[in-house]
């Protein structure tokens, strides 16, 4: 009998799964043809908390995400306190984390590549002693995205319009908020902003590369600050962004930092983390977790600038 490579946690009802009828059976198939066992939890029926659980428990080598940003980042948490690597079948809409390592989008591919991927360790922030992979926003993102959230399951015209004439009327009502920052190696300032994120690593700029960070083993958060959010200047960054040149932008201020806190007057911070909003305790308490993940990923071309995984720093 097979030893069980894989535990997947597939979200079924993610746009990839929905859009490939991806089911537990068809997994447990396409796998079995390459010779590998697998167990696959499919049961949305489940607390997502106790699905993580059993996934926690399993004696599988590695644990698989197949699903969107947010059952990855989920799912990560569980590979760091048990010590395995992370894999992911991206089945979401963005896909961030597989585009940044270079993971095949397409199901074909991915299983083409599927046995040349190798364990590469990455960075993780945290906030308030939750992961993130990516990044958590606060401000003017998370009640646009929790519109979002509304509008998920509809399709056409009509959900698209509804969903503008938000954006819209947010961005019209939208009102700056004071924030006091702390980095690690600074002193405290109090900045008044529409919106701070913070970023596991940097993102870079580049044509059509739109939040794409080229290295995640760098160790830093980058800390954003979006001083004002108008229409014509959501409308110029988004241009400037598909066009690759969106960090000098007037309205922009950008840090790197290992470490930084965020207070607020509010004790509890409505963000966006990972794609998902979730409410979090003040202050938010951020720092870097260097190489704290490890991805099965495609081989990192050691030509390629900027992406050769440095060495360890002394002490």
């Amino acid at each position: 009998m097979l030893q069980t490579k894989f535990h997947i946690v597939l979200n079924a009802n993610s746009g990839g799964a929905t859009r490939l009828g991806i089911t537990a059976e068809r997994l447990h198939g396409l796998f079995a043809e390459r010779g590998i066992a697998v167990s696959v939890d499919a049961d949305a029926s489940r607390l997502f908390a106790e699905r993580l659980q059993t996934a926690r428990n399993s004696p599988a080598e590695v644990l698989l995400s197949a699903g969107g940003d947010g059952t990855v980042t989920a799912l990560a948490e569980v590979a760091i306190a048990t010590g395995r690597s992370l894999a992911v079948l991206p089945l979401g809409t963005a896909n961030l984390l597989a585009r940044d390592l270079a993971i095949p989008t397409a199901l074909e591919a991915w299983f083409e590549a599927l046995g040349d991927m190798v364990p590469r360790k990455i960075d993780v922030g945290e906030v308030n002693g939750q992961i993130f992979l990516h990044k958590v926003v606060i401000g003017a993102v998370p009640g646009i995205a929790a519109a979002r959230e509304k509008l998920r399951g509809r399709d056409g015209f009509a959900a698209r319009i509804a969903f503008l004439g938000h954006f819209v009327r947010r961005l019209s009502r939208l009102r700056r908020f004071a924030a006091e920052i702390t980095p690690r190696s600074g002193e405290p300032r109090i900045e008044r902003v529409q919106s701070i994120a913070v970023a596991n690593n940097d993102y870079g700029e580049g044509l059509g590369q739109v939040f794409h960070r080229p290295r995640l083993d760098e160790g830093m958060l980058s800390l954003y600050l979006l001083r004002q959010l108008r229409l014509r200047d959501a409308l110029r960054l988004a241009t400037e962004m598909v066009l690759g040149s969106w960090r000098n932008d007037e309205v922009l201020e950008m840090e790197s930092v290992r470490a930084v806190v965020v207070r607020t007057r509010r004790p509890l911070v409505r963000a966006m983390l990972d794609g998902e909003v979730v409410t979090l305790q003040g202050p938010l308490r951020f720092r870097s977790l260097p190489l704290a993940l490890s991805v099965l990923a495609p081989p990192v071309a050691e030509t390629e600038p900027g992406l050769v995984e440095p060495e360890p720093e002394a002490g």
